[in-house]
């Protein structure tokens, strides 16, 4: 394994409250000598993938800066002895001597590999590991299926909030197949079995078109297969506890991608996805009613991945069922996070489970902030006085019921982002940034209201026209976009000069009426300027919420 040695720096704490996060020093934001930077491959049994990830010791947290994949099918063994066929091992040496070489381009401090079902199960998978070691100089971990769910489970931890609810991830691989049951605070039961899309494809779908003796026979030899891994985790959850299900690899993404097409969704990301069993069902209809070159057609699926859809979707729809899961929400991170998440445990850089789960949010909104050059202290200012606002006209200027609040937030934080490209339509690209960027934690809806949020807080209401709100389908999410835009665009009005002149607001109201008063800071001589600013956006309170907004200013404060 390539090493670089790593030089940690001391732990910094990380505030989880919104209003908190960005208090730390500039140099959190500006000093890119901190981060670190690691390579994770994954050896699948259908694919090897590579992530390159840039490690933030301030944040304690990473982003991926490169991902790579390439097709090496591994699990296609030798049909009597079951070992890894010589062509096989050959197109792994190819990829892993180009991932080597883009890792090394990129300066990492280290090589992270990791080796899953294909290479566990083959008689000859360690005398490959091997000859990678002698070949490549690269040390690879032969990792067990309780392991695989593990990493997995970090993996998945760090790019999506568990909150108080138990998860169960799923993991539909090449060869096995991994279910967790897990918290924000550890896994309650990590679980493998000897089940994936090709060996499943491999050992029992040899014919194009299924019969429907055949499915049936497929759908019980999965349902046993999976009965004991199901089994220990039913019995370790809580009674009346509710259970979100996280669905995670190439398998559970690409029907996701089939089901987002059939609905015309067309989607950036799978990341935060959702689509229930019934959505599921319709689509294995569609599928097997298909010839294989009928899915080879499908845009969503690579040629490899069209081969083994049937199989690894047949094995997601049976866990649902034994699981009673109605649906499923879809994570981009897996094992390969997982990997930088237990190299930054080993590394120092993270204390424990809390301290990767407790801000995910918030984490990822300053990553976005950092990377796009935010003015941490303006956009802290705005985000401040939005959550005031929030605070302070529940009932009045918005009826949300809780939701929207840290949609706003993040929009506070990230709305400028887009200064940097074109000062006059700011807005504009500030959508695109934040509509194209990486917003873990949050759903993909949400996603998609942070950025409309970003998008109408100046100039132009929504319009039909517009892709911001067409990407908005939901007519309750609309509302919140409409309702926190203007929250913003008040907030924005008060953010008029480079320094902190308001030092609080406060907030009189009576029906149909609304009094900001504008409380200055200390040795400030007026807030003129401010006050006409927010004066100026009177006229779209009035049409938007039918209130009247009136504007004061605190002159005993002078």
């Amino acid at each position: 394994m390539s090493k670089i040695p790593v030089e940690i720096s001391g732990d910094e704490s990380f505030s989880t409250n919104p209003r908190e996060t960005f208090k730390s020093k500039d140099s959190r934001f500006r000093n890119n000598e901190k981060i670190r930077r690691v390579a994770a491959v994954d050896i699948g049994t259908n694919s090897t993938h590579l992530v390159i990830a840039s490690v933030d010791p301030s944040l304690h947290t990473f982003s991926i800066d490169l991902a790579e994949k390439s097709s090496t099918r591994l699990g296609n063994r030798d049909a009597e002895t079951g070992n890894l066929t010589n062509s096989a091992k050959d197109r792994v040496m190819e990829t892993l001597k180009r991932f080597k070489d883009i890792a090394i381009s990129h300066k990492v401090n280290e090589i992270l590999l990791a080796a899953t079902s294909a290479v566990r199960e083959a008689p000859n998978g360690q005398d490959f590991l091997n000859q990678i070691k002698n070949d490549l100089e690269l040390e690879v971990e032969l990792i067990s299926g309780p392991e695989e769910a593990r990493l997995i489970y970090l993996g998945v931890l760090s790019g999506m909030p568990f909150g108080n609810l138990p998860h169960l991830v799923l993991d539909i691989g090449g060869g096995s197949t991994e279910l967790i049951l897990a918290d924000d605070n550890d896994a309650r039961a990590l679980t493998s079995s000897k089940l994936g899309a090709v060996s499943l494809k491999r050992d029992f779908v040899k014919d194009d078109q299924l019969s429907q003796q055949r499915l049936q026979f497929l759908r019980t030899f999965i349902e046993g297969s999976l009965e004991p891994a199901v089994n220990k985790i039913l019995a370790r959850i809580k009674e009346g506890e509710k259970q979100v299900l996280v669905a995670t690899s190439g398998t559970a993404l690409a029907i996701g991608a089939l089901t987002a097409s059939e609905e015309n969704n067309l989607l950036i990301g799978m990341h935060g996805y959702k689509f229930s069993k019934e959505k599921l069902d319709k689509l294995i209809e569609k599928l097997l009613s298909m010839t294989p070159e009928q899915r080879r057609k499908l845009s969503s699926l690579s040629e490899r991945r069209s081969e083994i859809i049937v199989p690894g979707a047949l094995i997601l729809q049976v866990a649902m069922k034994m699981l009673k899961a109605e649906e499923v929400v879809l994570s981009e991170r897996a094992l390969r996070e997982g990997l930088v998440v237990d190299w930054m445990f080993r590394k120092g850089l993270l204390k424990d489970r809390f301290s990767l789960q407790g801000s995910i949010r918030e984490r990822t909104v300053a990553h976005q902030a950092e990377r796009f050059s935010v003015n941490r202290q303006r956009s802290e200012r705005v985000a401040n006085y939005a959550l005031d606002i929030y605070d302070n006209t529940q009932g009045i200027f918005h009826h949300d019921k809780g939701l929207g609040r840290n949609l706003l937030w993040a929009a506070a934080m990230l709305h400028s982002c887009g200064q940097h490209i074109n000062l006059a339509s700011y807005h504009k690209h500030s959508w695109y940034l934040i509509r194209h960027g990486e917003l873990l934690g949050y759903s993909h809806s949400e996603h998609l209201m942070v950025a409309a949020i970003a998008r109408y807080h100046r100039k132009s209401l929504p319009k039909k026209r517009h892709e911001a709100w067409q990407a908005i389908e939901d007519k309750e999410h609309r509302k919140i976009v409409s309702e926190m835009s203007l929250l913003l665009r008040l907030s924005v009005s008060l953010d008029c000069r480079p320094d902190r002149v308001i030092s609080s607001l406060k907030f009189f109201t009576q029906p149909g009426e609304v009094n900001i008063n504008l409380i200055p800071a200390v040795n400030i001589q007026n807030l003129d300027l401010e006050k006409w600013s927010l004066s100026n956006c009177i006229p779209i309170v009035k049409s938007l919420t039918g209130v009247d907004l009136k504007v004061s200013v605190d002159i005993n404060e002078f």
